[in-house]
């Protein structure tokens, strides 16, 4: 019980810094403001982060728990396949209307940098081992090709999200990114799709 209160709690501080970000921009946002807006105190604030750039690599918490908000919808009877393509298509429409471009983009050169922990591929995190839990499956039921192991299509399938990201930042959101993946994620991760015997 206390481990889950922990949780809700970073969690809020999380959902509130980066909406804030979005609204204001990360410059004009304050820890005051995000302690706030979460409803928390200072101290449970510096309990859980050094300060506000420490929230930079929060990102990764904030796309977890979209995908745990989205479990529950998950037709089970649905193609592994296209609940890849679903569950992309959902993540790019929130970073698409709520996370900007600019933090994005410094949250992937940290990440480039830094010597310490890579947030974005963190094998524990619930992104990865959903994606392998339905990936499995989809091997399991012939949806999904065996050529590969199931580590192996997940890092893809993520390395193709992570590409289509970064190549929306530097081009500044010209296009929308959540209708030019829908297009093109099916083409890039084709290879993993069982064609089906008719």
């Amino acid at each position: 019980m206390a481990k889950q209160k922990k949780r809700l709690t970073k969690k809020k501080i999380v959902t509130a810094a980066w909406k804030l970000f979005y609204r204001q921009g990360y410059d004009d946002t304050t820890v005051d403001e995000i302690i706030r807006e979460a409803g928390t105190s200072k101290g449970t604030f510096y309990h859980y982060f050094d300060g506000k750039d420490a929230l930079l690599s929060s990102l990764s918490y904030l796309f977890d728990d979209k995908y745990e908000e989205l479990l529950p919808q998950l037709d089970p009877d649905k193609d592994s396949f296209d609940k890849l393509i679903y569950l992309n298509q959902e993540l790019f429409g929130m970073i698409e209307t709520s996370v900007s471009r600019e933090l994005l983009a410094s949250l992937y050169s940290s990440q480039l940098i830094t010597r310490g922990e890579k947030h974005l591929l963190d094998q524990n995190r619930l992104y990865y081992r959903l994606l392998n839990e339905i990936v499995a499956e989809g091997q399991k039921k012939g949806e999904l090709t065996s050529a590969m192991s199931s580590y192996e299509i997940t890092k893809l399938y993520a390395l193709c999200e992570r590409a289509l990201l970064y190549d929306w930042c530097i081009c500044n959101g010209e296009y929308s990114l959540k209708a030019y993946s829908l297009r093109v994620m099916p083409m890039l991760l084709h290879e993993i799709r069982n064609e089906k015997v008719l």
